[in-house]
């Protein structure tokens, strides 16, 4: 029997990214992936693995009354120091700098199990921003015996805070992985506006903007910018068409229909499953997006990104040059997206380097990374520093 190896998850994003990692895992067969859900998004949670056609292997039961991240923590910690203490993995992986994350690097660490902290490194230099996932992955980062980076950039921020150099490895981003394998079944929408858009990109009828605003930071005065960007570019434009898959908040919600009630060519919709979404993304012209995963993924498919917050910890597609950093400000997200728009040489030139996030193998490196932290397997190769178009 080969050795166990936990691989948890609380949150949409993270079964998402830890999902290739698994099946990496099963294929090389030195190891046996045990997908953990922690209970902080089960719904969610259990969504994006079905897109990969699998199940949580172990999900544990989380009784939440106040939601306070206090009560979300510890709670966690105690079902998972449980868990630990049944079946004793030879390792635990932990994705990102969500309270699960910071939860499980905790309980596994306390048992002197090894920690691997996948997609290492990220770094705003902001306590304040995001909050509270910047403190969480500096925490996981004092923790983790191995630290998987998506680039060489957050490999750096590690080794600048005294993490030793034979403990970092380069693997590129598992989203990436994950993105290209969803996208590539084409999957049928379930919503049929959405496929009504899809289909009048792919035809040449239209060009397709996905715009999402999830992050708290966005609420408010700076989702109404964002929305009222929308209306402009909706009304110079009349080739385009809008999909903006609104935050399941209802005041949330509420704003975004609000904001562009009789906006013709534009749908809104319930937050997509992930096939549907990597699949709009995949044939979007343009994504105008405060979410760190689709700044991530947009490059794979050659879409430029407007990213809209006021700082960014994913700073390698800035270098790249695919993606361009424009805030709440209406004015600029305007003008902006009508540069791209107005010329599509200068789109196309944004992506033309490739995805500085990965080449579609992180999962595979991160599968011979932990068989070698455990003594099966000789130590990967770093992911090359350039990624081929």
């Amino acid at each position: 029997m080969s050795p166990e190896v936990f691989l948890i998850a609380g949150t949409r994003p993270e079964a998402i990214k830890l999902a290739p990692v698994a099946a990496a895992m099963r294929a090389a067969g030195r190891l046996t992936p045990v997908l953990v859900a922690s209970g902080q998004h089960p719904t969610m949670v259990t969504q994006a693995l079905d897109a990969f056609d699998v199940q949580a292997d172990v999900t544990l039961p989380l009784q939440r009354v106040t939601g306070s991240q206090p009560e979300l923590l510890t709670a966690m910690i105690s079902s998972l120091d449980a868990l630990l203490e049944e079946r004793r993995p030879a390792a635990v992986v932990v994705q990102g700098d969500t309270t699960t994350t910071l939860a499980g690097a905790m309980a596994a660490f306390w048992r002197r199990i090894p920690v691997v902290h996948l997609e290492a490194g990220l770094r705003s230099g902001d306590l304040d921003s995001p909050f509270p996932e910047e403190a969480n992955r500096k925490l996981v980062g004092q923790l983790a015996a191995l630290h998987l980076a998506p680039t060489a950039l957050a490999a750096t921020n590690l080794l600048d805070e005294s993490i030793a150099p034979a403990n970092v490895l380069i693997t590129g981003n598992t989203v990436v992985d994950a993105a290209l394998s969803i996208a590539a079944r084409e999957m049928p929408f379930e919503d049929s506006r959405i496929a009504a858009a899809v289909d009048a990109a792919a035809h040449g009828e239209a060009r397709l903007v996905l715009v999402t605003a999830h992050r708290r930071e966005s609420w408010g005065e700076p989702l109404d910018r964002i929305l009222a960007a929308v209306r402009r570019l909706i009304e110079a434009y009349p080739d385009i068409r809008v999909v903006l898959p609104a935050h399941a908040n209802p005041a949330v919600r509420d704003q975004v229909e609000a904001g562009l009630a009789g906006v013709p060519r534009v749908t809104i919709t319930d937050p997509l499953p992930y096939p549907a979404l990597a699949r709009l993304l995949s044939n979007a012209y343009l994504t105008l997006t405060d979410s760190g995963g689709i700044q991530e993924e947009a490059p794979s498919f050659k879409v430029p990104a407007l990213v809209l917050r006021e700082v960014t910890e994913r700073v390698e597609s800035l270098h790249a040059g695919c993606a361009k950093l424009v805030g709440t400000d209406e004015d600029l997200i305007v003008a902006e997206a009508a540069r791209l728009l107005d010329d599509p040489a200068l789109r196309d030139s944004m992506t033309a380097n490739g995805n500085p996030y990965g080449d579609g193998l992180a999962s595979h490196r991160t599968e011979q990374a932990v068989a070698a932290l455990l003594g099966l397997a000789m130590h990967p190769a770093p992911m090359p520093s350039t990624v081929a178009a």
